[in-house]
């Protein structure tokens, strides 16, 4: 007995069953199925196959159960008698969606340009016609396979906005519950990308022969762990000379400004090079540190372009501004600065994001060992002795 899966020749798939009845007599049936999965069409083919074996070949098959549909919940203020709400499609409650909760709830506008475009590229076109009390399980499984190529981290993004999404229907009366449970997949770090001491410095040197715009970007990113955004929006007003520090308050994203990622304000202190180079560059052409040579801001493109021609001087790849906060933060755990002073140096939300960089810390792997030639400590004495 077999139950074979082979793609339709007009689309779809078809299920051919062989099996040996009773009396000897082999049986084949190759039938369309009517289910749209390959994996739905084995589960059928199977029913079929097992109907046949009980209930002879001349039986008709079994009628595919349909799908159930929860009834929309009906508004308190309907009059009794009307029909309830027709439950909406994906596509139809994606801009309710967008602007209820994300825009509502006044997140980030990279948070709520990321949703747009996870919903825009992955969401509707795999369910964008499809209401939002009809999805199941096995839905969500086809979205990840069809997904395959992304990384792990970009599907859970799409599955998260999803299950949000769903919960918003539900916790509006949109529908009744939620229809599916959603899985996110298991995603590795991935290893950080940083300057080594040498390079660090031969960039300093390169983009000091630049520019001193390209050298301000090198040290804001190398030796105050600023993000871009934080690097564009940075002020006069919130450079502290006589103290020797900056208050990181604002972040700017596609000339939209707020506070910086995970709405934490900071106070970072300044290096000597780093305070002599802002003195060097002070100017009156605008509020903002960084400007271009019109007076305008500096945009992200013109960010990464000083501090690309400053790599190509120093022989080094081009990266982007990142990599010089990661070479921020390494650097601080390879010369032994505890985790937590790293944490609110960078301005890390959870303290796992630090744990990224402590593995380069020689000085914690001492300590470690160190603690093996300790005296062992003295057992705790029973209270019967």
């Amino acid at each position: 007995m077999t139950v074979k899966v082979r793609p339709y020749r007009r689309g779809g798939w078809e299920v051919d069953i062989v099996l040996t009845l009773d009396n000897g007599q082999t049986l084949r049936r190759r039938v369309k199925s009517p289910v749209a999965s390959k994996s739905g069409s084995l589960r059928w083919g199977r029913e079929r196959e097992r109907h046949l074996i009980k209930h002879g070949p001349d039986s008709k098959p079994t009628p595919r159960p349909k799908r159930q549909r929860p009834s929309a919940p009906t508004s308190n203020t309907q009059p009794q008698g009307q029909p309830a709400t027709e439950v909406p499609t994906l596509a139809a409650f994606a801009p309710r969606y967008i602007e209820g909760y994300a825009r509502a709830n006044r997140e980030k506008p990279s948070s709520i340009d990321s949703k747009e475009s996870i919903l825009r590229n992955h969401l509707i076109p795999a369910f964008g016609d499809t209401r939002l009390d009809e999805l199941v399980q096995e839905d969500v499984q086809l979205l990840k396979a069809k997904m395959s190529e992304l990384s792990n981290k970009t599907v859970n993004n799409t599955l998260t906005v999803l299950n949000t999404l769903l919960k918003c229907a539900v916790e509006w009366d949109v529908i009744a519950e939620h229809p599916v449970k959603i899985r996110l997949l298991k995603v590795t770090q991935p290893r950080v990308v940083f300057y080594d001491f040498e390079d660090f410095e031969r960039l300093v040197t390169a983009a000091g022969k630049h520019d001193d715009r390209a050298l301000l970007v090198v040290l804001l990113g190398g030796e105050a762990g600023l993000r871009r955004g934080e690097i564009m929006a940075l002020e006069w007003t919130r450079v502290d000379f006589r103290r020797r520090q900056l208050t990181i308050d604002q972040a700017e994203w596609k000339g939209h400004v707020g506070l910086p990622k995970g709405n934490k304000i900071r106070v970072i202190p300044m290096t000597s090079r780093l305070c002599a180079a802002l003195q060097a560059h002070r100017h009156l052409r605008g509020s903002r540190v960084l400007v271009r040579d019109d007076g305008q801001t500096a945009t992200a493109k013109v960010i990464e372009k000083w501090l690309h021609a400053a790599q190509r001087i120093a022989s080094l790849p081009d990266k982007g501004p990142h990599t010089l906060r990661h070479s921020f933060c390494s650097h601080l755990a390879m010369r032994g600065v505890p985790a937590r002073a790293i944490q609110e140096l960078a301005g890390h939300v959870n303290l796992s994001t630090t744990q990224r960089y402590m593995h380069l810390s020689p000085a914690a792997l001492d300590r470690a060992i160190r603690a093996l030639e300790e005296p062992p400590p003295t057992p705790a004495r029973s209270s019967n002795e």
